[in-house]
């Protein structure tokens, strides 16, 4: 189902010239409204009659995450104080929060584009949509409980937490669709199981739209399995707009950029050159329609991919691959580059263990060690140890082939690491300060 036929099927050519007005009008807005991005662009020479067409945005500079700490708090908005209608900021636990506002039309916006995502997820005027995203500051909340109105759809706006609350409800109330992140879809799925419920028989659960962290193909056949729906990627940050800058339609191949709104790039995160379609690299995005705190070249610091291949759905919106991890989260063991989701794409391949797990580095006698705590599945956890030893053993083997460098499994007891009701912790870096 399309929530917008008529932009979501825009040819080529009808997106770029769109996106061609919607980018010079952007960049003159925050000329004159944003003193630190006229210095930014004073700095390289560049005026906004400079912007003649969708070329000339790789010579705009760049905006980081520094920038809006920087400006703390409102130092970076484009529109006054009494247009602004909404706050939001980041869930960040470390010093300043990236705080982003909303005009109405923003909120408009945003409301459509979450709308449409929904949609592309199977979503409609006569689904329940079961609401686990974490309301507040944090943009999940109401960017999908906006969304699923925009929509036409009823909204349980239940929140994260008290899970078997939610099981309970979600039972009653017939839920159809659920939207929260990956790892509580996960918690979620195991609380149902436990508490003697079929997903298929007593439930009315169809889809799911998860985002807000990084999860892998692994993770949502698990999760699809556990719940007997299809699990679709959600894309978003909070600088950009939120939940719903991207999202997988019913294909489930990649995920469709609104380019009527975002301009997508792929830089090299270490030469900050673009980078050819296809390539992997660090994703960049230029708001075009955003009044509250419009942005030039976003680093997003998140490893994608653009492919602008036709997709199945008849959605011409450019496509992202899904996230795999981020340029910031990247570890960095004896030399090699690790990232997270690197591990648990080998760890769900295991049917002997669970996809609850804990990446430990520390640095011991100058030298970095990493460590993996996963949780064992209950058949396993009751064998003995020779199986137990077996499949470490395996698993160590798999990582060794893959990373490039050995890695100690620590199998633990199920449900002994700690369940996330948002994003989930999956990295203890305990290398500062050593």
């Amino acid at each position: 189902m399309m929530f917008a036929p008529e932009l979501e099927r825009m040819s080529r050519d009808q997106l770029e010239r769109l996106q061609e007005d919607r980018l010079k009008q952007t960049v003159k807005r925050l000329y004159g409204n944003c003193a630190p991005y006229r210095k930014k662009m004073d700095d390289i020479g560049m005026k906004p009659e400079d912007v003649r067409s969708l070329a000339d945005l790789r010579l705009l500079p760049f905006t980081v995450k520094t920038d809006l700490r920087d400006h703390y708090p409102f130092g970076m908005f484009s529109a006054s104080q009494k247009d602004i209608v909404r706050i939001h900021a980041s869930s960040g636990t470390t010093g300043k929060p990236t705080v982003v506002g909303y005009t109405k039309n923003d909120i408009e916006t945003w409301a459509e584009l979450m709308a449409r995502s929904l949609a592309a997820a199977g979503g409609h005027s006569l689904s329940l949509v079961q609401n686990a995203y974490g309301y507040g500051l944090f943009t999940g909340g109401l960017g999908a409980h906006y969304g699923a109105e925009r929509l036409g759809a009823a909204v349980l706006p239940i929140s994260g937490g008290n899970t078997q609350r939610q099981v309970m409800l979600m039972k009653d109330f017939g839920a159809t669709m659920l939207t929260c992140t990956p790892s509580y879809a996960l918690h979620l799925a195991e609380t149902i199981l436990a508490m003697g419920i079929d997903p298929k028989k007593d439930l009315r659960l169809e889809s799911g739209v998860f985002g807000a962290e990084p999860w892998t193909d692994g993770m949502r056949k698990q999760i699809e399995a556990m719940l007997g729906i299809r699990a679709h990627d959600i894309y978003g940050l909070s600088e950009i707009m939120g939940p719903g800058v991207a999202v997988e339609c019913e294909q489930q191949c990649k995920l469709h950029v609104w380019e009527d709104h975002f301009i997508p790039e792929i830089i090299d995160p270490d030469t900050l050159e673009p980078l050819p379609m296809g390539e992997k690299g660090e994703l960049v995005i230029t708001t075009i329609t955003k009044e509250g705190i419009p942005l030039i070249r976003y680093r997003t610091r998140d490893i994608t991919s653009l492919d602008a291949s036709p997709c199945a759905c008849g959605r011409t919106h450019i496509r992202i691959e899904r996230v795999t991890g981020r340029s910031d989260d990247m570890l960095i063991i004896r030399g090699v580059n690790v990232f997270p989701s690197q591990i648990e794409t080998i760890l769900t391949k295991f049917s002997e263990v669970e996809p609850h797990y804990l990446i430990v580095v520390d640095r011991v006698n100058n030298l970095d060690e990493l460590q993996v705590c996963v949780e064992m599945s209950s058949q396993l956890f009751s064998d003995e140890i020779r199986a137990i030893e077996g499949v470490r053993a395996r698993i160590v083997h798999e990582l060794r082939s893959v990373l490039g460098l050995g890695v100690d499994i620590k199998l633990v007891e199920p449900k002994t690491i700690e369940r996330s009701e948002g994003k989930a912790k999956r990295v203890l870096d305990k290398r500062a300060g050593k």
